[in-house]
């Protein structure tokens, strides 16, 4: 195949706009705030299961202290009604001491439905302290989140500028370059991870860096200046 020597050297400013390219694309993918953002978003989700489950044990334990809130009520009316009786005076003997041992016994239920009202009023505090710990929490990382974002995008914006500037400058250079020699060109670059064509130098090629055998070396140095050579080694194309 022959090309125009000036197309050769085009190739290689080519491939410097390609590996440019390449190097964005892959900086952008592998910015380090992907997996900051990654890790507050996992920190988001099993913060906020927390705080629903600790939404949920509130509301459970406020009904439990409602409960035993309720319970005592009627076992205080009792104690009111057989106090209340004892004061009139009006019982005999015997009925008087039934009310007393009543009392008694009412009033050591109180007291364990009060410490029950009470261990329930403190379940209460704790698990709404929980909520608001965890819901400051859950502000702080979405806070934090947004922020991360914020920068991801800025740098994602800065990258694909710079993706635009050597996306259009591929264009133009690759416009100057034969269609024969630019489409050989894509069809190795394709197939050999981005690189399809390198110096020669020293007697080795740039892109597998391997040295020439002497027949090898004698074919690329007998070979005309219009004349595409391709590495013995790699197939791509060399610009002496």
């Amino acid at each position: 195949m022959k090309a125009d020597p000036a197309d050769l050297g085009r190739l290689l400013e080519l491939q410097g706009l390609d590996t440019a390219l390449e190097q964005v694309k892959r900086k952008a993918a592998a910015l380090p705030v992907h997996q900051v953002i990654a890790g507050l978003m996992k920190q988001r989700a099993e913060t906020n299961d927390a705080l629903i489950a600790a939404k949920t044990a509130l509301s459970d334990t406020a009904d439990a202290a409602a409960r035993a809130e309720a319970d005592v009520v009627p076992v205080r009316e009792r104690l009111a009604r057989n106090e209340a009786r004892v004061h009139a005076g009006e019982m005999d003997a015997k009925a008087l001491s039934s009310a007393l041992d009543e009392i008694e016994h009412l009033k050591a239920r109180i007291s364990d439905l009060e410490d029950a009202q009470l261990e329930a009023m403190e379940t209460v505090e704790r698990a709404d302290a929980r909520v608001g710990e965890l819901t400051q929490r859950l502000g702080a990382i979405e806070q934090d989140l947004r922020e991360q974002v914020a920068a991801r995008d800025a740098a994602v914006a800065e990258l694909a500028a710079q993706a635009k500037e050597l996306t259009q400058a591929r264009a133009d250079k690759a416009g100057q370059i034969a269609p024969d020699v630019s489409g050989l060109y894509e069809k190795i670059r394709v197939r050999a991870n981005g690189l399809g064509v390198a110096r020669f130098e020293g007697r080795r090629c740039g892109a597998c860096g391997l040295e020439a055998t002497v027949a090898d070396l004698n074919r690329y140095v007998a070979a005309l200046p219009d004349e595409v050579i391709r590495c013995a080694e790699c197939d791509r194309i060399l610009v002496r």
